[in-house]
């Protein structure tokens, strides 16, 4: 069985690590631990050793294991608070299934999207954290807007979209055996949260989270100015997708 509490104790001592040598806290990161394919025993096992923060990449995962670990985990007699990430594409036709579950959407990249998202909060009477997501390499295979489209994007939204609230940037790196190869995509796309800084107003937009970074590279986009990870193989090993 995977050790998932020590496993996680070498991610937050990796990533402490990674922290102080760009001058920062180890404090400060949000690390979010990524449940897909794992079940809600090996979730609760996660909880248990302190996970906080879950994030999920497809809506019939979040709905199936919402219902069954909910917000709000009873774990060993003990109450553990959970917040659900919505990590991965989200079509507008599905946002209805996961606006009453999901705290953080990590992956707006369309005004479309976020009308909708704006649409069914506004209808449950609640405002909806998002991060947008940037595609720094402009890769084809992923979803995300361009650098340039960032800064426009959050502008429709913020004047669109009153029941969302821009909170960050999220991006997701190219692929690469050596985690160096990318670090200047997460630095450019740092350097794109920072100007969005300069404009937030820290209601309808904020600078709250940088997410960068995953098991493979979340160290050098620590060092880059990342304060969200997210990591499932590193937490609970690799995936079976047999199952």
């Amino acid at each position: 069985m995977i050790d998932i509490k020590n496993n996680l104790s070498m991610i937050r001592e990796r990533a402490d690590a990674a922290a102080k040598r760009a001058g920062r806290s180890g404090s400060d990161i949000l690390l979010v631990a990524v449940t897909k394919t794992r079940s809600c025993e090996e979730i609760a096992r996660a909880i248990r050793a302190g996970v906080t923060d879950v994030g999920e990449n497809k809506v019939q995962e979040i709905t199936e294991k919402f219902d069954k670990v909910g917000k709000f985990a009873e774990l060993d007699g003990k109450g553990a608070h959970v917040r659900w990430h919505m990590i991965g594409h989200l079509q507008r036709n599905k946002v209805k299934y996961i606006v009453d579950k999901t705290d953080i959407i990590h992956s707006v990249d369309s005004v479309g999207l976020a009308e909708e998202i704006d649409k069914r909060a506004a209808a449950r009477g609640r405002t909806m954290d998002v991060l947008v997501q940037v595609n720094a390499a402009g890769e084809e295979s992923k979803f995300g807007v361009s650098t340039e489209g960032a800064k426009p994007l959050i502008d429709a939204i913020v004047e669109r979209c009153p029941a969302v609230r821009v909170k960050g940037l999220m991006s997701i790196a190219p692929a690469a055996e050596d985690p160096e190869d990318v670090r200047r995509y997460f630095r450019e796309v740092k350097e794109l949260y920072d100007l969005i800084a300069r404009d937030a107003d820290g209601e309808r937009l904020s600078a709250e989270y940088l997410s960068m970074g995953m098991t493979h590279d979340f160290e050098v986009a620590i060092e880059e100015g990342s304060n969200l990870i997210r990591v499932g193989t590193g937490i609970f090993g690799a995936r079976d997708y047999g199952k």
